[in-house]
Parts: structure tokens; sequence; C-alpha cells
């Protein structure tokens, strides 16, 4: 391959040439019957994605953020709740939770899967709330606010560590809404059932995103949360839909969240191919993985725990010097990406909070020196092997 060849990031433009016919067929008929919004093709995805998660009920709605909102409110959170998430994770993760009228309250991550960290949820716990036995509720005791729920994020494709979570939020009577908005199709293998699960059925919800650059993405803004739970997934319905149980009957004040029937349709379609897709990125990072083998220790690689099978939605490593990395590899050609350069404590959004540098020195570490590799399914060896080579000689020149 030609040094002048560009590697791009991301590839969102050979799937959709490879599926363009079925994409179009879904554009058409949606002009010839002039369904727009909801209708068979709404309807007709939801059922095949919650078959996808092994769920019963999934509701389409307009983005992500919608999703982990809805799901948040609709699980009972209310206004002055704190929920516990991650500071590393997209914002979208702490606006819904602001957006549903509760507090997002972070706990820092484990260094090795960049996820929510057990044991340091429970410190958190034991240390700064206290649980009344009698109520069954747990509050944070310098506030006496309600601690309502526990949102895991299942960050670049890897799902966290569900049973420990599950196990916390059980002892302390909170609920857990999964933000698996990166993992579509990610599996968890569960000690406690002896079985695998897929991302999104394992909390009282989880919540997707289908931005174009997810795993499975639309061709605009989507989102959808996954239940097990009947009266949950009627109110997110309704809260999608201004709050109405039928046209014109608002039995809440609800939100203009619903999906469009057009990505539904689109969604639809390149279900079909996401498990293919899927083991393509895990495909790629066995190569990532394989040729990185001499980099003795200098590059981090991903890890991978037992326990999960991830869906590489980033690829993600960490070097020292991340910036003159970046640097190098844009003057090959090379794309990157850093997911994310901030951590949410330290973003201006939330200095309200009260957080300060230094509070989650994991995540501020990891912050530093994260840089997200090309990753896609399509991705050639010779174009990994190319974006290796790059990355290794770069560490060695920064080490002299």
């Amino acid at each position: 391959m030609s040094e002048s060849t560009e590697i791009p990031f991301l590839d969102l433009v050979s799937p959709h040439k490879e599926l363009r016919a079925d994409l179009q067929c879904v554009f058409e008929t949606a002009l010839g019957t002039a369904g727009f919004i909801g209708g068979p093709m709404v309807q007709g995805f939801e059922a095949d994605f919650a078959a996808f998660c092994d769920v019963r009920y999934c509701v389409g709605v307009g983005s992500g953020t919608d999703a982990v909102r809805f799901a948040l409110i609709a699980a009972g959170v209310q206004r002055g709740d704190i929920v516990i998430t991650v500071p590393n994770t997209f914002i979208a993760t702490a606006e819904a939770i602001s957006q549903a009228g509760a507090r997002p309250v972070f706990v820092d991550v484990d260094e090795a899967t960049y996820n929510l960290d057990p044991d340091k949820l429970r410190r958190y716990i034991e240390a700064e709330c206290v649980f009344d036995c009698a109520s069954g509720s747990l509050a944070e005791r310098k506030t006496g606010s309600r601690v309502a729920a526990i949102v895991p994020v299942h960050l670049y494709g890897q799902p966290a560590d569900m049973d420990r979570i599950l196990g916390i939020a059980e002892q302390y009577g909170l609920m857990v809404i999964e933000d698996a908005c990166q993992a579509h199709g990610a599996e968890y293998f569960s000690k406690n059932e002896n079985r695998w699960k897929k991302a999104g059925s394992m909390g009282r919800a989880g919540a997707f995103s289908f931005y174009p650059g997810k795993n499975l993405g639309a061709c605009g803004e989507a989102g959808a949360v996954t239940t097990n739970d009947e009266s949950l997934a009627r109110k997110v319905q309704m809260l999608r839909d201004h709050g109405q149980i039928k046209k014109y009957y608002h039995d809440v004040e609800g939100y203009n969240g619903r999906l469009d029937a057009i990505q539904a349709g689109i969604l639809r379609v390149k279900l079909t191919r996401l498990s293919t897709w899927n083991e393509q990125r895990r495909q790629a990072a066995c190569r990532y993985r394989e040729m990185f083998g001499v980099a003795d220790g200098t590059v981090k690689l991903p890890f991978e725990p037992s326990w999960t099978k991830a869906v590489y939605h980033l690829y993600v490593v960490r070097v020292h010097d991340r910036e003159g990395l970046q640097k190098d590899l844009a003057s090959a050609k090379i794309g990157t990406g850093i997911h994310y350069p901030i951590p949410l404590h330290l973003q201006k959004a939330y200095v309200d909070l009260g957080y300060s540098k230094g509070n989650f020195p994991i995540t501020e570490r990891v912050a530093s020196e994260i840089l997200s590799l090309p990753m896609f399914p399509g991705l050639r060896e010779e174009q990994q092997s190319r974006v290796v080579e790059r990355v290794l000689d770069s560490v060695a020149c920064s080490k002299v």
C-alpha cells in the first residue's frame, strides 16, 4: 500500500454503497406511503432489535441521549435524586441524568477496562452514603439526597462488570440503567446465571445510540431503549410522544423524541449485517494485538476480560506522548480520534458539581494518554500493518 494512501479513522461510505439498493427501497417505501413517523417500519425495527438484544421490548427514540433520559424517568428517577455514573464517557450520559432532573455523581473507572470500577462504587456508597434498612433506600450523607440509580457505561464496546454492579445495586435498592450506546451486540458472561447476556438486557433498561458512526448507525440521529419491563416500555412510549397515551390525550408532560420511520427502516436493513460487522471488528482487533506484540509495553492495548465479548466500537491504545503520536499519524495520512480528552468532572458545564482535578486520578491519567486508532468493518490487514508500523516508529522516536 502506498504511503500516500489515506487510512480513514472510520469508513462510513463503503457499507452504504454495499447496501444502496436496500436503503433506497426504504426511502421509496416511505415516500409511497407517507409513513414518516411511527408505523410499520418503526414497529418492525423495534421487534427485530428487541430479539437481537434478547429482551421483550424495544422502544425507538430520537437519539441515545433521549434513550438514557427517558429510561431514567420511566424507571422512577425523580427530581433531586442522585444517579451514579463515570467521568470517563461522552457528556450525553451525564446530560441525560441532569435533564431527567437528577444530579450525576461520578465514580472512577477500572484502569484495565476503563469502565465503572465496582470496588470504587462500593467505597463511594459505604463512605458517602447511609442506607435505611427499614425503607430500603440509600441517601447521600452530606445532602440527604436519595441515591436512585447507577448508569454503567459499556465504553468502546466493552461491557462493564455487570454481576458485581448488579449485586451492589440489589443490596442497596438501586436501579441500573445500562448505557449501551457503544455496545450493540456486545456480550457479558454472567457467572450468577451461568450464561452469556447481551448488552442492554441486564439492567432495568438499556440505552442505545444509533448515531451514524456507531456499530449500528442510522443515516442521522436515532436511539432506542431496551427492557424486559412492560410498564417501563409503555412509559417510554409515552415520553417520546409528548406524553400521549393516544392522540391528543396526554397523561404526562412528555417530549418530542420519536424515531423517524426512515431511520428505523435503514436500521432494520443494517441490523441484518450487524453480527457480521461486529465479527469483522473483533478480527481486526485480534490482528492489531498480534501486530503490536513487539511493542514491549510502550503501547498499552485494550484489555478484554474473559467474561466479555467486546464489539470494538473503538480501538483505543494508550501512550505517553499522545499528541506527538497523533501528529505523526496525521502526517502519514492515518486518521485517529480521542475519546475523550477532558473528563466530565473537569468540564465547564459541570463546575457546579464541585469536583476538581485529582478527584478521579485514573480517569484523568487515561484521558491524557488515550488515542483511538482506525477501526471499522472492512479494515484491511495491510492498512493495519501500516498503522502499527507508524505507531511503533513514532513511539520509538519519542523515547530517544
